[in-house]
C-alpha cells in the first residue's frame, strides 16, 4: 500500500505529523481505515467489536481540534484497538471468553485513558484468545490465512499487520505481544514489569501480565510508550549499540532461522555493532517450569470462584490451567517465584554488560493451522524475569511469512532498548507488507 495514497498505510508518527500539519485530519485518517477493515475484516476477523458510530464522532471532535489547534497530546486523532480483555467504558469485555464471563465495564482501563488523553481514537475491540490464554480465537494471520496469528493478542497484532489501524494495545504474559508482532510483521513491545500499569485489564497471573503495544515502526512504538508509561521515558538517539548473542538460544530454532539470525548480526556488526557470543546463566535452565507454576497458581486465583460457578463454560486447556493451580501446593507457587527472581538476578549483569540481547522472537514464522497460537518458548524467559523486549520484523520466509529477531535489555532500560530497536531496524530497512 502507498502511504501517500492510503492514509490507512501511514505509521503512527506520519499521521500523527500530518495532522499536526492540516494536510490529514483525524476524520479522513479514520475512514481510511474502517475502509481497510471493509475489505479485509471478512478473512482475517481481528475485532470482536467495533465502535464505528462513536469512533466517528470522537474523530469529528478532533478534527475541529486540531483545526483550533488544540490538539490533545502525541496521538491525536490516531485510531486504535484494545486487546479484549482492558476495560473500555460502554463496551463490552468478552475476554474471547463465553457470555457467562462477559461484562460492560463504566471505566477505562488506566492505559485506555492514558491514550484518550493523549487524543487517540478508540475504534474497537480486538481478539484474543480466551482469558489471553492458549485457547485460539477466530483472527487469522493476515498474511496467510491459513497460518495462526499467535495469541494472545491475536486481534491486535493482525489490525495492525492487516493496515486496520496504525496502533494497538495488547498484553503479555509469556509471549503474548512479541510472538504475534513477529508472526504478523510488525513491532511488537512490553516494557520492564510495570511500567504501564495494567489497572482495569482483566489479569492472567498478576505478577507476570505487562501490557504491550503494536506498531509498524519502531518510532510508533517509543511514542505511544512515553504516553502510556508510568515515567517519561527519554528515549535517546539510536548508535551502534553492544549486542550478545547466545548461541544455546539458537539450537531451538529451525535451521533458517538460526541461520538468519546469525547473518543478521553479521550485518549489524557490519554497520558497527559489536556482537559478542555469550552464555546464560544455570538457573536459565529452571526458569519455564517456574514461571508455568507461577501462572497456573496465579490464573487459578483469579478465576476460583468463577470456576466454581461455571467450570463448564472454560474451554479445555484454560480449564486446565485453573484446575492445575488450584491443586498445586503454596510451596510450590513459593519456590517457583524464588526460581523466577533468581534467574531475573542472575541475568542482570549479562544484560547490562550489552545494550541487547539478540534472539528469534520464535523458533519459526507463523505456523499453519488455527488451533494453535505457536511457540513462546524464546519470549516467555524475558516475560518471566519481568525485562523489556522487542520484537522486530527483518524479512519474509520462503513460504511469505514474516521472519523477525528479538531484543532484551535489563530492566528498566526501555529507553535503550527502544533506541537501540531503531537502529537494528534502520540498518535492517524491511518495508514489507501482506498483499492482500
Amino acid at each position: 500500500m502507498d502511504a501517500a495514497a492510503d492514509p490507512a498505510a501511514l505509521s503512527v508518527s506520519d499521521a500523527a505529523r500530518r495532522i499536526a500539519d492540516g494536510t490529514l485530519t483525524p476524520t479522513a485518517l479514520l475512514e481510511a481505515c474502517l475502509q481497510r477493515i471493509a475489505a479485509t475484516e471478512e478473512t482475517v476477523r481481528a475485532w470482536a467489536s467495533l465502535d464505528e458510530a462513536g469512533a466517528r464522532a470522537i474523530a469529528r471532535e478532533r478534527t475541529e481540534e486540531a483545526r483550533a489547534d488544540r490538539r490533545r497530546g502525541p496521538l491525536h486523532g490516531i485510531p486504535v484497538a484494545i486487546k479484549d480483555i482492558f476495560h473500555v467504558a460502554g463496551m463490552t469485555t468478552t475476554c474471547g471468553a463465553a457470555p457467562a464471563f462477559h461484562s460492560t465495564p463504566t471505566a477505562d482501563a488506566a492505559s485506555v485513558a492514558r491514550l484518550r488523553a493523549a487524543g487517540a481514537v478508540v475504534l474497537g475491540k480486538a481478539h484474543t484468545t480466551e482469558f489471553a490464554y492458549f485457547e485460539p480465537g477466530p483472527t487469522r494471520n493476515p498474511w496467510n490465512p491459513a497460518h495462526t496469528p499467535g495469541g494472545s493478542s491475536s486481534g491486535s497484532a493482525a489490525a495492525v499487520g492487516a493496515r486496520m489501524v496504525p496502533l494497538a494495545l495488547g498484553t503479555q504474559t509469556v509471549g503474548s505481544v512479541l510472538r504475534p508482532a513477529a508472526y504478523c510483521g510488525v513491532v511488537g513491545f512490553k516494557g520492564t514489569y510495570d511500567l504501564i500499569p495494567t489497572d482495569g485489564v482483566v489479569p492472567l497471573a498478576w505478577s507476570l501480565d505487562h501490557v504491550g503495544i503494536f506498531a509498524r515502526r519502531v518510532a510508533d512504538v517509543a511514542l505511544a510508550a512515553d504516553v502510556l508509561a508510568a515515567r517519561p521515558l527519554g528515549v535517546p538517539a539510536p548508535r551502534p549499540p553492544r549486542l550478545a548473542l547466545v548461541p544455546e538460544l539458537l539450537e531451538r530454532a529451525t535451521p533458517e532461522v538460526a541461520s538468519l539470525i546469525r547473518a543478521t548480526a553479521d550485518r549489524f556488526a557490519s554497520a558497527g555493532a559489536t556482537v559478542r557470543e555469550v552464555a546464560l546463566p544455570a538457573s536459565f535452565a529452571g526458569v519455564h517450569a517456574a514461571g508455568r507454576a507461577v501462572l497456573e497458581v496465579e490464573a487459578a486465583g483469579y478465576h476460583e470462584e468463577l470456576y466454581r460457578a461455571h467450570a463448564a463454560h472454560y474451554r479445555p486447556r484454560t480449564r486446565e490451567l485453573i484446575a492445575g493451580g488450584l491443586t498445586r501446593p503454596a510451596v510450590a507457587y513459593a519456590r517457583a517465584q524464588r526460581a523466577r527472581h533468581a534467574f531475573r538476578r542472575d541475568v542482570t549483569p549479562l544484560l547490562a554488560e550489552h545494550d541487547a540481547l539478540l534472539s528469534p522472537t520464535a523458533p519459526a514464522p507463523a505456523p499453519e493451522g488455527l488451533a494453535a497460537t505457536g511457540d513462546p518458548w524464546f519470549c516467555a524467559p524475558w516475560s518471566f524475569a519481568g525485562v523489556p523486549a522487542i520484537s522486530l520484523p527483518i524479512g519474509v520466509s520462503s513460504l511469505g511469512l514474516p521472519h523477525a529477531i528479538q531484543l532484551v535489555a535489563a530492566a528498566g532500560h526501555d529507553a535503550k532498548i527502544l533506541a537501540v530497536a531503531a537502529w537494528c531496524e534502520r540498518v535492517v530497512g524491511f518495508e514489507g507488507s501482506p498483499s492482500r
